[in-house]
């Protein structure tokens, strides 16, 4: 399909600039601000940790979790309609900024909960929240084929990644000074609360605001075909045809799989690690935001450093490395309690370590993908069904954690059997590195 054309350097800037704009939902708002906030609310002496939704009473968090995983539950099961559209109508940058606005609006909206009677809007503001922002991914992530060759993926998909921390963790960093120095800002003693809700707010102004960049430069083609009903149904065939395909390509269904166990335990403990220091090991927020920061930074380095790893040793090896590093980072955190010297500087380092290999493992991993995907034709579905993947990995992952500490009581548990995850994602990849070895 023929498209606008731009300048190739802007083009690639407009992409990776999206990473800026959108990251700073996963940092602020699923990863780091509102879950300690969250965790505050809803944790009262009368009750403790237990809420009642529905009428039913839960354990906060593990409401929380479940909540999380219906919108990654939701978003799997959606995304196939989405990227026939896309592919039909070449329409992928107006998708892209339509769940873009969904995300960023529902950021926004957090700033209504205030106590526990406004829990609903909390949950259903989160769950959009999910939505815009995995949501673009399938149609931001099918850019990266199409703008640079294969030898140029590592470097900018690296470099994506590399913006969004930057980005965030500046933005973070605002909100830190924000809540910690909130009488500096005119907020009273009685009405703290008030600083991370601007925090919210100030979210949704900065993933939408950056993004207007993105959607300036993106291409976008000349002409746009209408949309038939039959289209709605046009991604879930290629979907199905394309699992029927991974019979033929052995290498791709092992890697599929074990980017499936990795994604798992990658991403829930990305986003429920600040829930973990807060409750498990009793933190302060500003130890967790802290953390937190020293992650997002030490990701930066931690995407070069397996992008070079890659370029010496492959990039299922580099992989391999990153998977044995996960298992070993949720052993130790199944092993912190709050009674454990030194708590916090152990924490500190796990994060450390966190940082490291996540930048290195989302980097790699799409690119990794990405060069197994024929040169010709469009992306959108071979995406659609990674990001499909990725999501019920996610949806899995955040169900089992919160299951596991309601039926458990404790949080050790559920980041025990992550690290499960992990070892099966990493047989998983020996698997894949054996057939590429025959091929």
């Amino acid at each position: 399909m023929d498209t606008v054309a731009y300048p190739k350097e802007k083009v690639v800037k407009a992409w990776t600039f999206y990473d800026w704009a959108n990251s700073v939902y996963s940092l602020v708002i699923s990863t780091a601000i509102f879950p300690i906030y969250y965790n505050a609310v809803t944790s009262t002496e009368e009750n403790g940790d237990q809420v009642v939704f529905l009428g039913i009473e839960f354990t906060n968090t593990a409401l929380y979790d479940y909540v999380m995983s219906i919108s990654f539950l939701l978003i799997a099961l959606f995304s196939p309609v989405l990227s026939g559209l896309a592919d039909f109508s070449g329409r992928k940058k107006s998708f892209l900024r339509r769940f873009c606005y969904i995300g960023a609006i529902a950021c926004s909206s957090l700033f209504f909960f205030d106590d526990e009677t406004m829990l609903w809007l909390a949950l259903l503001a989160s769950m959009l929240a999910s939505i815009g922002f995995w949501g673009s991914q399938v149609f931001y992530n099918a850019y990266l084929p199409e703008i640079a060759q294969k030898e140029e993926q590592d470097r900018i998909s690296a470099k994506g990644y590399a913006y969004g921390y930057l980005g965030s963790s500046i933005l973070l960093i605002l909100c830190l000074v924000l809540i910690e120095g909130y009488e500096f800002f005119g907020i009273e003693e009685e009405n703290k609360g008030l600083a991370p809700r601007i925090a919210f707010v100030l979210v949704g102004i900065w993933w939408a605001g950056f993004a207007q960049l993105t959607f300036r430069w993106l291409p976008e083609p000349k002409e746009r075909k209408s949309i038939h009903w039959r289209t709605l149904v046009s991604g879930y065939k290629e979907l199905r045809f394309f699992w029927k395909s991974l019979t033929d390509t052995p290498v791709l269904k092992s890697y599929l799989w074990s980017y499936f166990f990795f994604s798992t335990g990658v991403q829930t403990v990305i986003l429920l690690a600040s829930v973990f220091g807060s409750k498990e090991l009793g933190l302060e927020s500003s130890s967790l935001i802290i953390t937190i920061l020293v992650i997002q930074f030490v990701g930066i380095a931690g995407a070069y450093l397996f992008s070079f790893i890659s370029k010496k040793l492959g990039n299922i090896s580099s992989l391999m490395i990153a998977v044995l590093v996960w298992i070993a980072i949720c052993i130790v955190a199944s092993l912190l309690t709050k009674d454990t010297p030194n708590v916090e500087y152990i924490f500190y380092a796990v994060g450390a370590l966190v940082g490291l290999v996540m930048g290195g493992i989302q980097s790699q991993a799409r690119s990794t993908y990405s060069k197994m995907l024929p040169k010709e034709g469009e992306h959108t579905t071979y995406f659609s069904f990674y990001d499909v993947s990725e999501k019920l990995a996610i949806s899995l992952g955040m169900f089992a954690f919160g299951f596991i500490e309601e039926l458990t009581g404790s949080m050790q548990y559920s980041a025990l059997t992550l690290g499960v995850f992990f070892i099966i994602s990493l047989l998983f990849l020996m698997q894949t590195n054996k057939l590429l070895k025959k091929a």
